[in-house]
């Protein structure tokens, strides 16, 4: 450290507090007095100073030794010392009444008054207009440089030191060299840095409460106090003393260096020791006490300037992290997924704290951004963090200080800061700052900068300040006191964006479980309407003369074409579905000789799933109806039409010919009850049915919000009137001759009903097993030539057994009950899906085209 004037007894000087001992500067003298005004003590170099001075002074009043002029300025002054480290001043007063002037100082020490002295060397010099000057000069500067390095100047040029610094603390108490001014032939030392031991932290202190300090000569022999103690032991403290006498330690550092005089000015900003101006001469000299005190002044104006302007630098930086937080804020309201893209989180958290990398950890999830320790290393941060630390911001230049470990990863994370996101600590963002290898100049080594002397546990100057270069590596450039406190701002946003994502995702889960609940009702509704209709339909397909193989056939049918009907409104997410594809499906389930005897007409139109469902109750039970007694029951025909009308309804029109003649029933059963009231009831349209006796007449309107039209691009291409698709045509009953299959099914009731439809397509052996284990099993013992595979098994899937089955090269398909909604993993992603329920002509088909595909060399089994 250039500088560090203290006159410190540094002996335990880390358990014992500040206490200033020893003489003054012969350059003035001293004088102490009681509150009666009575010298309490005097420096022995009194008679270099008065005209006759008495033989012994202490215990005299006041106004036997000053004059009346100089007594009553003092009684003023002391009236203004107001606090703990108040100091006066007055310039130019005769002291004693012979013309001879001096410049004094007062302050208090305990409970004595102390008077400093010198004589005045200026006699015309005018401080206002200096010091305005001078901070006028400083007004005009640019950057932070030129306004350091125009301030250092400016005190040289006021002072005429040799050399003038000014000596920035760094927040671990070492010390740089950030500005300088000196005069030619001495060398620099700008840019050096000092170990924080060369200027003790007790002695920072006093910096704070004594503003200036000068020696004007290391070689002066310091001038006692007399008497040293006073009548209770106390010695008299020199703490705000102006001429006091330093250590004997500090004044073998300044010749160490070859300084003879120096000066040091404090630089207080944020009532904190920001550094201080360090005045060095190469020979004796003493600015006047004007001069010292107009530097004093003016280092205070400095001061204000340099804190106004980290103010400001401060304020702008904070005010863009505020927008940048509102911004953040305002997008995760909209989009809460940002939250979790470290590339989008990055760009806004980097452009408020310059970082390398940033790293998000929520819910333990990581993702990350940039440059960054790699996802085990993060991991090991976060399990760190949420061991050791609290629920603040967490930042370090270092990390490896803090982490073991973390040297292994300094190139790329030496830096860190961690802002929390829960107070349970759970979740982090964090700014990564890679290592910043760069080369510090000390002045002399930083690691041993003074040793314990032969005359016991005292601290020694140090002797050698050859500059000294150390590679730093493993430290990244450190986070500011403003980017931390931005981290903080930061930190309550994301808090706030994640409580509210926390809010609304408990809102949401209510939401879900509402739905879920309702989905539960709805789904046992459902089944148990299905089982129902299942019911009637075996009711009412229960007469055929005793054949039961046509009763079957009869009841399988219509199960199926229903199946069908769900299909289409399950097929997109129970989205709308064309209502030609509800005609198509229920049709399907009666014609299986003469598709063409229903035909339809119209436009290409969409129901909504509400609207689908019930419209296939009403043509079910009008296709039910007509089978037996009307149109279809006969060579007759049915002729089916829909239109929109102006106010965008769909009108359905249902109309019979060449039936059996038609009379009114004399009875309304349950399908005439359906036919009359389920547009009305479910659907708010209206329904009318006639039986003129050519044929029976049907009218439906179906409101507007249940009807949808596909874009243009997505319209089929419809040629109407068209016969509606009749039942699929039998397969050969010889497919699957000569094959062993692989049957894996988890319910025995479709289990055995596969096994039905596998034996009349002529299969040579079936091998049934309930779940994948079961399945593999089999594989062991037996050799299956082709499989059909249920995706979804209860508790598992039955992809290992694709696995095997593809590894072997044995050619399958898969089923589902999951529509167009199973998800298959990449190697099986190409493999044929059979949808359920089974039946013989789709179990058929499927192999078929499995089949044909292995004939044609199509890879079928990779």
């Amino acid at each position: 450290m250039p500088d560090p004037q203290t006159a410190v007894d540094l002996t335990n000087c880390d358990r014992e507090p500040i206490h200033l001992l020893g003489g003054i500067q012969p350059i003035g003298f001293l004088l102490a007095f009681a509150p009666d005004w009575t010298i309490t003590r005097a420096s022995a170099n009194l008679d270099a100073f008065f005209p006759a001075p008495p033989p012994q002074p202490v215990g005299m009043p006041l106004d036997q030794v000053f004059s009346s002029e100089a007594v009553h300025s003092l009684r003023n002054r002391v009236a203004m010392l107001i606090g703990a480290d108040s100091l006066e001043r007055i310039f130019g007063i005769d002291l004693f009444a012979n013309g001879a002037r001096f410049d004094l100082a007062v302050h208090v020490s305990n409970t004595e008054i102390v008077v400093e002295a010198e004589p005045t060397a200026d006699h015309d010099s005018d401080a206002t207009s200096i010091v305005r000057s001078m901070v006028a000069r400083l007004q005009g500067t640019g950057t932070m440089i030129e306004y350091l390095g125009t301030s250092a100047r400016l005190i040289r040029s006021l002072t005429g030191y040799d050399r003038v610094m000014v000596y920035r603390f760094s927040p671990d108490g070492s010390g740089e060299v950030a500005a300088e001014a000196c005069g030619p032939d001495i060398g620099s030392f700008k840019g050096l840095h000092y170990p924080a031991s060369d200027i003790p932290a007790q002695a920072r202190e006093l910096y704070k409460r004594n503003l200036l300090r000068v020696i004007s000569d290391v070689e002066a022999a310091p001038v006692p106090i007399v008497p040293a103690l006073d009548n209770d032991g106390n010695p008299l403290d020199l703490s705000l003393s102006i001429l006091r006498s330093v250590s004997p330690i500090h004044i073998e550092y300044l010749k160490n260096m070859g300084v003879a005089a120096s000066m040091s000015i404090s630089i207080i900003v944020d009532g904190e020791l920001w550094g201080l101006f360090a005045c060095h001469h190469y020979s004796p000299t003493s600015p006047s006490f004007k001069r010292r005190s107009v530097c004093e002044l003016f280092a205070q104006m400095f001061s204000l300037g340099l804190e106004v302007r980290e103010h400001r630098e401060v304020v702008q930086f904070e005010r863009h992290a505020r927008d940048l937080s509102d911004q953040l804020l305002g997008a995760v309201a909209s989009d809460e997924s940002l939250l979790n893209d470290p590339d989008w989180l990055s760009d806004i958290l980097t452009s408020a704290i310059p970082a390398d990398g940033v790293g998000v950890w929520m819910n333990g999830t990581a993702a990350m951004s940039g440059q960054t320790p790699s996802p085990e290393e993060f991991r090991q941060i976060i399990g760190h963090l949420t061991a050791t630390a609290n629920s603040d911001v967490v930042a370090t230049d270092h990390l490896a200080s803090i982490m073991p470990g973390a040297e292994h990863f300094a190139h790329k994370a030496a830096g860190m800061l961690a802002i929390p996101l829960s107070r349970t600590m759970r979740n982090y963002v964090l700014l990564f700052r890679e290592e910043l290898v760069r080369s510090v100049s000390w002045g002399g080594d930083p690691h041993k900068p003074v040793e314990y002397g032969p005359n016991g546990p005292r601290l020694t100057p140090r002797e050698s300040f050859a500059e000294w270069k150390e590679t730093v590596q493993g430290h990244s450039k450190p986070f500011t006191s403003s980017e931390l406190r931005v981290a903080e701002t930061l930190r309550t946003t994301l808090i706030e964006v994640v409580l509210r994502m926390a809010d609304e995702a408990t809102v949401q889960r209510k939401q879900a479980n509402e739905r879920q609940e309702l989905l539960i009702a709805e789904l046992n509704h459902r089944v148990r309407n299905i089982l129902g209709v299942i019911r009637g339909l075996v009711r009412q397909s229960k007469q055929h003369d005793g054949d039961v193989s046509a009763f079957v056939e009869t009841v399988d049918g219509r199960i199926h074409a229903l199946a069908r009907a769900h299909n289409q409104i399950t097929d997109d997410h129970w989205g709308p579905a064309p209502i030609q594809a509800l005609i198509d499906a229920e049709a399907a389930a009666f014609l299986s000789d003469r598709p063409d005897r229903i035909t339809t007409s119209g436009g290409y139109v969409l129901l909504n799933p509400q609207a689908y469902s019930t419209m296939a109750l009403v043509i079910h039970e009008l296709v039910t109806n007509s089978s037996k007694y009307g149109s279809l029951s006969t060579d007759g025909i049915v002729d089916i039409s829909w239109r929109r009308s102006p106010d965008g309804d769909l009108l359905v029109d249902w109309v019979e010919q060449n039936g059996p003649r038609v009379k009114q029933p004399s009875r309304q059963g349950f399908g005439t009850t359906i036919i009359n009231r389920s547009v009305p009831y479910d659907l708010g349209g209206r329904a009318s049915i006639d039986y003129p006796a050519e044929g029976v007449r049907a009218h439906f309107c179906i409101p507007s919000r249940h009807v949808s039209e596909s874009s243009a691009d997505h319209m089929p291409v419809i040629k109407y009137p068209r016969p509606a698709i009749g039942h699929p045509v039998p397969p050969p009953l010889h497919i699957l001759a000569g094959h062993s299959v692989i049957l894996v099914e988890d319910s025995l009731i479709i289990a055995y009903d596969a096994e039905d439809i596998l034996d009349r397509l002529g299969a040579e052996a079936v091998l049934t097993a309930a779940n994948a284990a079961n399945a593999l099993e089999l594989l062991d013992r037996t050799a299956p030539t082709i499989g059909m595979l249920d995706i979804n098994l209860g508790e598992g899937t039955s992809l290992p057994v694709a696995d095997a089955l593809a590894d072997r090269g044995i050619p399958f398909f898969f089923a589902t009950g999951y529509g167009d909604q199973a998800q298959l993993p990449d190697r099986h992603a190409h493999r044929p899906i059979l949808q359920k329920p089974y039946t013989l002509e789709n179990v058929a088909k499927a192999f078929d085209a499995l089949l044909a595909m292995q004939v044609a060399g199509t890879d079928a089994t990779s």
